[in-house]
């Protein structure tokens, strides 16, 4: 894919975490149920981004272009090694063996996408949900927010954390006053996960700043500040001009300028949920360095 080799990006603070990025590649067969084909993108792409950034650790997600067929990211996560985890897709006939294999990739995820292309739907998540509970697992889901409250019930019963992708990605957007967004609200106060990212699928300006994404993000930074996560939405999949990666993370540092509250977000939080070292490696090193 082409990338812009020359933008000076923005450096996050060590132990940053990029929880949804995803992987693309021609050799893998599209799902049938998808009209999202994005050009490859592969791992040396995103290190370039990583490098930019300053990214310790991420979070592969599956796509809906691959449906059920997770090798394109498992291979990816793979590549990245230790510092990388798994969100999978799977349905109800996934074996207790292919969880085991899942998990020892770096699986810690069931992902349902419940917007046209996604592969598995409402009926399996709370069987899902029970299934990958007791391994530590959690349900990701992406939906659009204004069904949220005809599902509130079923998501707060699930035996398992739940993360609500992209902002809760409401379409069209709404204000922090809808009510959809007030069931959002009383999620995360019961202890959902929110990725704040894609601010292009909850605001209709296609601009850098974002405005409507950004009041729904200032709203629940202020709500459960550590319920937060972060992410690029690299390759930010069907987007016409994507953001740089400079341009994300600014926009991160105006919806948090708190230094202290960026470091539970984009380190303490996804140190928590997807169980990584709290000391990343690149500090260890410095130190190890200093004290030499």
């Amino acid at each position: 894919m082409s990338l812009d080799r020359h933008d000076p990006g923005g450096r996050l603070p060590p132990g940053t975490c990029d929880t949804h990025i995803h992987f693309y590649n021609h050799r893998y067969r599209a799902a049938a149920t998808t009209a999202l084909r994005p050009p490859d993108a592969s791992v040396d792409d995103y290190e370039w981004v990583r490098g930019q950034l300053g990214i310790s650790r991420c979070v592969v997600v599956q796509p809906t272009t691959y449906g059920l067929d997770n090798r394109c990211q498992v291979a990816a996560a793979h590549a990245l090694g230790d510092d990388a985890r798994l969100v999978v897709v799977i349905d109800d006939t996934v074996t207790e063996a292919e969880l085991d294999e899942f998990d020892r990739q770096g699986g810690r995820g069931a992902r349902f996408h419940m917007l046209p292309g996604g592969a598995v739907g409402w009926k399996s998540l709370a069987p899902i949900a029970a299934r990958i509970a007791e391994r530590g697992w959690h349900i990701q889901l992406q939906l659009d927010g204004h069904t949220l409250p005809h599902h509130s019930d079923d998501l707060l019963a699930l035996p398992c954390d739940l993360v609500i992708d992209h902002i809760g990605r409401f379409m069209p957007p709404v204000e922090p006053e809808h009510p959809a967004f007030g069931t959002l609200l009383a999620l995360v106060a019961r202890g959902a996960w929110v990725k704040l990212s894609a601010p292009y699928e909850s605001d209709a300006a296609a601009t850098p700043d974002f405005p409507a994404a950004s009041r729904l993000v200032q709203a629940l930074v202020a709500e459960r500040p550590d319920r937060m996560l972060w992410a690029s939405n690299w390759p930010h999949p069907g987007q016409p001009a994507p953001p740089s990666p400079s341009e994300v993370a600014r926009l991160f540092r105006r919806w948090v300028p708190d230094p202290g509250l960026q470091h539970m977000i984009l380190v303490d939080n996804p140190c928590e949920l997807y169980g990584f070292d709290p000391t990343p490696q690149e500090e260890t090193e410095h130190d190890n360095i200093e004290s030499a």
